[in-house]
């Protein structure tokens, strides 16, 4: 039986499995250029979220199995699309008179990457081949001469070697070099950040004067690793609703209503899983609250928070941003979702019904725009929206 329509209706016994049990399900089994296996591959990674890819990579180099080089290039391509870039995947093997590029990843600036992938470097590669590709693809203006570079994925650490053959060449200022390790931390720094963030990863993949850059892309994801044991950017409502005349300070408050970042993540993730289920569509993470469906990323798009319940009031509450509400804005469906840390519920609003309604919400000032406040009261045995937000805020003390 195919692997998708087993994906579209258990997606956790697909998960259970090894990539290469998966290849297996894919199509014939057969791994080959235009096959049925390699397009189903393909489009399931496309669906997987980034965990699962983070783990086939460590298959892929840690354990031996038929077509472990053609399954790598994939899983790597896909990290570039985790990345924003536009990615065309490459043939897995040269043929006569055609191109043999592993992967052409382009940025929404006009820039393009050809991307080579290795399981190791213990073989030599031939850079005048790789630069050759390049030529031949400007040539058939698929990339501009000025803003196309090459960049090296080897699956292990250890790449001393071919370091040192691409400092030594004539083509060291048009290809880096980077790390499996590095790039699945690029898309952990991607997938906890903001969009500005993104185009800082994108520009660290282009030469400038590193051959390697996984000691700089190591530091930006420490810090931002530290910075992820913060408060995220959905909390922000609450120390706008302390009062100065309280008795504990704002910000020892945040600190007795934070909510564990790792709770906060698996409900969030068990939310997505079952709104995949309920819309039929699968959902990537695109940042660190923000999702699309991968084929189409215009066919839904989720915005999902999460909120504890506060004690005194019993009340959940969030932050709408106006990022989000553009978000949404360009899908064909957009939703705006509330998950409550001790509710097995999660609530969802069609974007276009809250952003008929944002004029009726009290507006926070946020450290780089306003947002707005959204409250769910318990009303009875429900859980409502509060229909005077306004009100609520004066009313309750935090």
């Amino acid at each position: 039986m195919p692997l998708l329509p087993i994906f579209a209706t258990n997606p956790s016994e697909i998960y259970a499995l090894d990539i290469h049990q998966i290849v297996a399900l894919c199509g014939n089994g057969r791994l080959t250029d235009g096959s049925e296996c390699s397009q189903e591959l393909r489009a399931f990674l496309k669906r997987a979220p980034s965990p699962q890819l983070f783990g086939y990579i460590e298959t892929c180099l840690n354990e031996s199995f038929e077509k472990i080089g053609q399954v790598l290039q994939d899983i790597v391509n896909e990290l570039g699309r985790r990345l924003d870039f536009d990615v065309q995947n490459g043939a897995y093997s040269g043929r006569q008179n055609s191109i043999g590029f592993d992967g052409i990843w382009k940025g929404p600036s006009g820039r393009a990457v050809i991307v080579e992938v290795k399981t190791t470097d213990a073989y030599r590669i031939n850079l005048d081949t790789l630069a050759s590709y390049k030529n031949r693809l400007i040539d058939a203006d698929q990339m501009a001469r000025l803003s196309s570079s090459i960049l090296i994925v080897v699956g292990r650490q250890d790449t001393g070697d071919l370091e040192a053959q691409v400092r030594g060449s004539r083509h060291a200022w048009d290809i880096r070099l980077m790390s499996a390790d590095s790039l699945i931390k690029l898309v952990k720094i991607k997938e906890s950040a903001e969009e500005g963030t993104v185009i800082r990863i994108r520009e660290l993949l282009i030469p400038f004067e590193y051959t390697r850059v996984d000691r700089i892309i190591d530091l930006a994801f420490t810090a931002v690793t530290e910075i992820g044991e913060s408060l995220e950017k959905e909390v922000a409502v609450f120390k706008d609703e302390v009062s100065e005349d309280d008795e504990i300070s704002a910000e020892t408050k945040l600190v007795q209503q934070r909510t564990p970042k790792d709770v906060i993540e698996q409900l969030r993730s068990k939310i997505i899983t079952a709104l995949n289920i309920r819309e039929v569509v699968p959902l990537i993470k695109k940042s660190q609250a923000l999702y699309w469906s991968p084929e189409n990323n215009l066919e839904l798009r989720v915005a999902c928070t999460i909120s504890k319940r506060y004690e005194r009031t019993e009340d959940y509450w969030y932050a709408y941003h106006p990022d989000w509400d553009r978000f949404l804005a360009d899908a064909q469906k957009g939703y705006f979702v509330l998950g409550c840390v001790d509710l097995a519920t999660a609530f969802v609003i069609p974007r276009d019904w809250i952003h008929d309604r944002l004029g009726e919400l009290y507006v926070s000032k946020g450290k780089d725009s306003p947002y707005w406040h959204i409250v769910l009261i318990r009303d009875g045995g429900q859980i409502v929206l509060n229909p005077d937000p306004v009100y609520h805020r004066h009313s309750a003390r935090y």
